[in-house]
């Protein structure tokens, strides 16, 4: 395999000359699916920036269930908020395979240390990243298990690139904090719809603009409160 091209937004973003340097210090690394990234607790030995995968941050359970409380992707950065030894509260799972851009803990942390323009980035995305969280909370009590997939499956077309990309029952399964058999009756009545295509452990999103429809409300509203930490670094790049 060859890393793709595609690049992460946040790092897109950075001034030419920190964003060079942070690149220095970043080796591709590529993320089959469902590759543990991290367990609840687990000192973070390593940050990622995705270029084409889908970071899954579930919360497990003592009765092997899980629910997903975040998702990662090119906008963002997996393994922040952290600080010399620090852990988080979830597992982080590749829940699509692909590409990140990845370096240790300790010189990210001091990269940020160094870099007024990476410090403000990274507070700007975490006070995103707990939005998220948040919102994410309140749609697993409150839609339903077709919408909160819809909401899913285009937050993951935003970030993979393609209208195709793997994603197995198992992991839906983990995200949705749902049986395989309810996550294959919510995806069958999308493809009945005509909204997607879902075979073998590949989905195709073929009506966007419907899937759109179908999807709670906190698709735009997470998307929207991420999209802001873009716009306002590059504000502040070009301020620079």
């Amino acid at each position: 395999m060859s890393a793709n091209t595609q690049a992460n937004r946040l790092l897109d973003a950075l001034p030419i000359g920190e964003s060079g340097r942070l690149r220095r210090v970043l080796s591709p690394v590529f993320l089959d699916m469902e590759t543990v990234l991290f367990e609840p607790g687990e000192p973070i030995a390593f940050v990622d920036f995705p270029r084409t995968c889908v970071v899954s941050l579930v919360t497990p359970f003592q009765d092997g269930t899980s629910v997903e409380v975040a998702t990662i992707g090119n906008e963002g950065i997996v393994g922040v908020p952290i600080h010399p030894g620090g852990a988080l509260a979830f597992r982080a799972i590749s829940s699509v395979a692909g590409w990140v851009d990845r370096t240790d803990a300790a010189t990210f942390l001091g990269e940020v240390k160094a870099d007024r323009h990476l410090r403000e980035l990274v507070n700007d995305y975490v006070r995103a990243f707990f939005g998220e969280i948040a919102q994410a909370a309140a749609c697993n009590r409150l839609h339903s298990n077709e919408e909160r997939l819809s909401r899913w499956l285009l937050m993951s077309h935003d970030r993979v690139g393609t209208d195709e990309f793997a994603i197995t029952h198992e992991v839906l399964g983990q995200i949705l904090g749902s049986r395989r058999a309810t996550v294959t009756l919510s995806a069958e009545r999308l493809r009945a719809a005509g909204l997607i295509n879902y075979y073998r452990g590949r989905v195709t999103i073929i009506d966007r603009i419907g899937l759109e429809a179908v999807a709670c409300e906190c698709y735009r509203a997470i998307t929207t409160e991420l999209d802001g930490v873009v716009r306002r670094a590059r504000r502040r790049s070009t301020a620079t």
